[in-house]
């Protein structure tokens, strides 16, 4: 018995032994016919556009803007013309010193190039020049001169706006206009309520401003003024006053013989008073303000994006009309959008509006010039909806409700499916993907691109390569998708290209993130590795060469099978 014992494992070992000699490790493959002058990714350049089609229509003016960042051929940009005078240019050797001589600073990290900071810094220079006269200071920094700077505060975006008390810095979480800049700044740095004593106050200070809350009170001090400090303490972005004065409440469209305390809201827009109905606390106070601080409907242009996007609000409403369907559609939108107000924003896309009507609408999937309404949820997973059928307040009324319950069905942009599918490289559209890249019976490698990418350009040639040769492979499919155009919720796309792998029997899990060089030899010990169904390329034969010199032929041969490849 033990020497049947001691036979079986000798006879074991060597079928171990004799498995590992035939079975050639991935690494010692020989792939030198795979092997190419390949351009890096490192090495590629995006020329055509910065930022590309973004995200989240936040950006959706960097299309815009990058005519600008990329004007001049030697790298430079022309920003418009801007009086800085009164904003001090700091640089890692006088930081330092200058936040601490100065209790309160504003600071700006820029990047030159950027279309956002262009666009603040005239309203961030009018703003300088009015703080100055209460000793606040606004400062900028060129992140791109001085990154270690930047990468101290942990600046990641352009603009990184931080405000500065004794040193000890907070985000500025405000919109990029000069009234903004001045009322924030104000509030952090003094009282946050102001009182209105005589008419001549109240008719400058409603002429100035844009959006103002007024209390209207028995006494300027006592519980009441209290609580209503207390709610403007809350609200960044909208003035507080008070008055016990008869005579400017009548200005602020208050009954002189109201019950006090009385508050309103006063707008420069269409609906131009919200009257506060509810108890007189801080909170209810707030809550009020919050409500009804925003236009009914925002018309969404450069100036109001961050109005719309920085609110803590997500989801959107979405009119897009043109401007002459406007006069008839908005009126009937704008009264749907009082039964949302503090649960969506309501947004109007003009679409015949040059600057932003045709990014947005492209980036949304809309086509054509018929008025539309889509809901959005404006968060990372960026889910769009699509009000089907007539444009009435109860028609959008109740799709918003159903949108509010999540009680809607998602809509994704997509191509039409191509008539003819049989190159190396499959092409993915949003109403083919599911039968495609979602087949449990393929590996599928898919790279979602973007038609105008440098990066995507100089990758295919390449990811041709790799579907030529990998063509006849039946259980393996090479795709691309454009992610411009085309979506859809199992695609998801940090940038362009983005790659993609979908293993075999596995759909139902997240895909694989490729994170290799681009290159073919790459790519392919990537699927050798990853695809869930194994398989062997076969190296092609070398065509044979017409030149009649053997040696001639020799190395013809060879840089043809150099130039296939």
């Amino acid at each position: 018995m033990k020497s049947i014992i001691i036979l079986s494992i000798f006879l074991c070992l060597i079928c171990i032994k004799t498995a590992l000699c035939s079975s050639k490790p991935e690494e010692d493959e020989d792939l030198k016919f795979l092997e190419q002058e390949e351009v890096s990714n490192a090495e590629a350049s995006d020329d055509t556009h910065h930022y590309g089609i973004p995200n989240d229509y936040e950006n959706y003016d960097d299309l815009e803007d990058n005519e600008l960042e990329h004007s001049d051929e030697d790298g430079s940009y022309d920003a418009p013309v801007v009086d800085e005078t009164h904003v001090v240019v700091l640089k890692e050797s006088n930081f330092s010193q200058f936040i601490e001589k100065n209790k309160f600073v504003m600071v700006e990290f820029y990047a030159p190039w950027c279309g956002h900071c262009q666009a603040l810094a005239p309203e961030y220079a009018a703003a300088a020049a009015e703080l100055k006269e209460v000793d606040v200071s606004l400062a900028k920094v060129d992140a791109t001169e001085e990154a270690e700077l930047a990468q101290k505060f942990d600046v990641q975006g352009f603009p990184t706006v931080y405000f500065f008390v004794d040193g000890v810095h907070k985000p500025y979480p405000g919109q990029r206009t000069k009234d903004a800049i001045i009322n924030w700044v104000k509030k952090k740095i003094g009282p946050a309520l102001y009182n209105i004593t005589t008419t001549e106050e109240a008719e400058r200070i409603l002429a100035a401003e844009e959006k103002i809350v007024l209390g209207y009170l028995e006494s300027l001090v006592g519980s009441e003024n209290e609580e209503l400090a207390g709610a403007s303490n809350l609200e960044d972005d909208v003035s507080f006053y008070q008055t016990a004065s008869p005579d400017v409440a009548k200005l602020f469209h208050i009954d002189p013989e109201a019950k006090r305390p009385a508050l309103v809201i006063v707008k420069k827009e269409a609906e131009k008073f919200n009257y506060f109905d509810g108890q007189f606390t801080k909170s209810a106070i707030a809550d009020f303000v919050f409500e009804n601080k925003l236009p009914l409907v925002t018309n969404l242009t450069r100036e109001s994006a961050a109005l719309i996007f920085e609110n803590p609000i997500k989801k959107q409403l979405i009119l897009f009309a043109t401007s002459n369907d406007s006069e008839k559609v908005l009126p009937t939108f704008q009264e749907a959008a009082k039964a949302f107000k503090g649960k969506l924003i309501c947004v109007y896309v003009e679409l015949d509006n040059e600057d932003v009507g045709k990014p947005v609408s492209e980036y949304f999937g809309v086509t054509g010039d018929a008025p539309s309404v889509l809901a959005y949820t404006g968060n990372d997973d960026a889910k769009k909806f699509i009000l089907d059928g007539e444009l009435t307040i109860s028609s959008i009324k109740s799709f918003g409700e159903k949108f509010l319950e999540d009680n809607l069905k998602p809509f994704y942009k997509s191509d039409p499916i191509p008539e003819n599918n049989d190159g190396d490289v499959k092409i993915v559209v949003g109403n083919n993907f599911d039968e495609i890249v979602l087949d449990e019976s393929k590996d599928v490698l898919l790279e979602i691109y973007a038609p105008w990418c440098g990066h995507c350009e100089a990758l295919e040639p390449i990811y041709n390569k790799l579907g030529k040769h990998l063509r006849g492979i039946d259980s393996l499919v090479i795709a691309k998708m454009d992610g411009t155009t085309n979506e859809h919720p199992r695609a998801k796309s940090d940038g362009f290209p983005t790659l993609l792998f979908f293993p075999a029997g596995n759909k139902s899990f997240d895909p694989i993130t490729v994170d290799t060089d681009r290159t073919v030899v790459a790519f392919y010990k990537f699927l050798k590795k990853h695809a869930s169904i194994p398989f062997k390329l076969q190296k092609p034969a070398p065509e044979k060469s017409k030149v009649s010199d053997a040696a001639a032929t020799h190395e013809t041969s060879s840089n043809d099978v150099k130039d296939e490849l």
